[in-house]
């Protein structure tokens, strides 16, 4: 059992990651603006602060063995994460990643493809940011995962399908996975670590 913070428990990533990392008994400390939906959950010790806010950050997630960030790229710069997590002694960082910066089966990334919708742009960007931020870090040990291009509610399957820097498309032409099997994905890698300082991807 590990002790674990999660960056933006409440939203729809993050819950799903705390509830896979609960049915896996792992102790959990869920920081979020205000979480008060989480108060009174065993095993989970809740933190309200806005992840902008470095030092209480950095306080938050101290002590813990390793820090899931679910946090919107497109509202934090990547050292608002990394460097509090850095000073807090934490080495082990996982993160939600986005799909933007996967590649198509032409080598284009899919934020560079004609039909990406322009409202995801910033989001898309930010996520890029993020990896490349993270592919020059020389101290923590990092794992970018990528859903696939439809990241969506859905039913836990209970399998998926990994894949590295290629987008996942299924024998129907669609690319997806749940949030909640995409949080199985991060808690096997938290577990049982094969995808360190890089990034993979996960789809049906």
């Amino acid at each position: 059992m590990s002790k674990i913070a999660i960056i933006g428990a409440t939203g729809r990533a993050g819950s799903q990651l705390l509830e896979e990392a609960l049915r896996r008994g792992h102790s959990l400390v869920a920081i979020a603006r205000d979480p008060s939906t989480l108060h009174g959950r065993e095993g989970v010790t809740t933190k309200a602060l806005d992840a902008k806010d470095g030092a209480a950050l950095q306080a938050a997630v101290s002590g813990c063995d390793a820090v899931l960030s679910a946090a919107h790229f497109s509202t934090l710069e990547p050292q608002a994460i990394i460097e509090p997590v850095k000073r807090a002694g934490v080495k082990r960082l996982l993160v939600v990643g986005g799909a933007g910066s996967l590649l198509l089966p032409s080598g284009q990334r899919v934020i560079d493809s004609p039909d990406f919708p322009e409202a995801y742009k910033a989001e898309a960007n930010g996520g890029v940011r993020f990896l490349e931020a993270l592919r020059q870090e020389s101290v923590l040990d990092w794992t970018f995962l990528s859903p696939s291009a439809e990241f969506v509610e859905g039913e836990r399957k209970g399998h998926y399908t990994l894949g590295k820097d290629h987008l996942l498309i299924d024998t129907e032409g669609r690319s997806w996975i749940s949030f909640a099997d995409h949080a199985i994905a991060m808690l096997d890698e938290l577990e049982k670590p094969a995808h360190s300082r890089t990034r993979f991807t996960v789809g049906y």
